[in-house]
């Protein structure tokens, strides 16, 4: 009789413990109810509560009760900053292990062809963890532009407008280095040679670029718009660019150029200098850096917007026909009644 009350205790506690053990297991492979891939930010300042937080907010964890195992146990201390992708298959086990580990998920930075390095840097701090204070104050720092070799007004043609798979965590520096690495990537022996074959240096072939995008949004006229003013920089006439006259006012909200507009005393005002401004204009996309490099030979001097507002220009070799073109634009900003 003994034995068998042993017996009945000692199965008891058995079945306690596979039934506690079970719901364990349970609780550490409950999924996450996400549908899709979904990121988690860890911040520096975030403590083990926040991220509790987060995990709720962020991923919908139903429970929390497989992670604060896992975390008495095991502890997460540090807790490491950075972004941590989860999906359907993922769940308290699998966070915690990544977590623990500082397995961070790489992330999409988009550097996009803007006007201003400031407009830049406000939208990568919107895609990173660092803010765009800290990163204007290190590239605006002329000493330091200048150890990377640029100028505040050649800075804008270290970046290229495309996709790129960072840590979310990376700092200022960092970012500065990816910029380079992908800028020397580019400008390959065969773009360099390009560039000189054409009498520009990659920083003048992106200051051009930088005109020919704020003249036409149409990818298939860049190349003749480039060309013009490849035309114009040979035969030494100013470029007489009405872009480079709104970059000097700031004023990129000009919907017409006056006389007054032109008078305006700056290096970029490509009415009053010759040549190409200090640095560009813009960060022009690669395509717009592609139609400098394989620019369209013409004859062509002078270029007017189309009387249409479709973006495109007429052409023209000879100022008369220029002036022909001009006056039918003009015309219609009359009976538009846009000044």
């Amino acid at each position: 009789m003994r034995k068998r009350y042993i017996f009945f205790i000692l199965g008891f506690i058995l079945i306690i413990l596979v039934t506690g053990i079970a719901g364990i297991v349970t609780v550490l492979n409950r999924p996450f109810q996400v549908e899709k891939g979904t990121y988690l930010y860890i911040d520096t300042d975030d403590n083990i509560d926040s991220v509790y937080h987060k995990l709720t907010t962020q991923l919908h964890a139903s429970t929390l009760k497989g992670i604060k195992l896992l975390v008495t146990v095991g502890g997460l201390d540090p807790i490491h900053p950075g972004a941590y992708q989860f999906g359907q298959a993922d769940n308290a086990l699998t966070a915690y292990r990544r977590l623990k580990a500082g397995a961070q998920t790489p992330v999409n930075l988009t550097i996009p062809s803007v006007r201003t390095v400031g407009k830049l840097l406000r939208t990568v701090s919107h895609q990173l963890m660092t803010d765009s204070a800290s990163l204007a104050r290190l590239l605006m720092d002329s000493t330091y532009c200048a150890q990377i070799g640029y100028t505040r007004e050649t800075l804008p043609c270290l970046f290229l407008p495309n996709t790129y798979e960072v840590y979310w965590t990376m700092t200022p520096e960092a970012f500065v280095k990816r910029m380079q690495k992908e800028h020397d990537r580019f400008w390959n022996k065969e773009r360099k040679a390009k560039a000189q074959s054409i009498g520009l240096t990659p920083e003048e072939v992106v200051t051009l670029a930088s005109i020919v995008e704020e003249e036409t949004a149409n990818n298939a006229e860049k190349p003749m718009v480039a060309g013009l003013y490849m035309n114009r920089l040979h035969a030494e006439m100013p470029l007489q660019a009405d872009p480079t006259v709104k970059f000097a006012l700031q004023d990129f909200g000009l919907r017409r150029i006056l006389h007054a507009h032109l008078e305006t005393e700056s290096p970029y005002n490509t009415y009053k200098h010759t040549g190409l401004p200090p640095g560009p204009i813009r960060i022009p996309s690669i395509q717009g850096i592609e139609s400098v490099l394989n620019y369209t030979r013409h004859d062509y001097l002078y270029m007017c917007a189309k009387e249409d507002f479709s973006g495109t220009h007429h052409f023209a070799a000879t100022f008369t026909q220029h002036l022909a073109n001009a006056r039918k634009y003009q015309q219609e900003l009359n009976r538009r009644k846009i000044k």
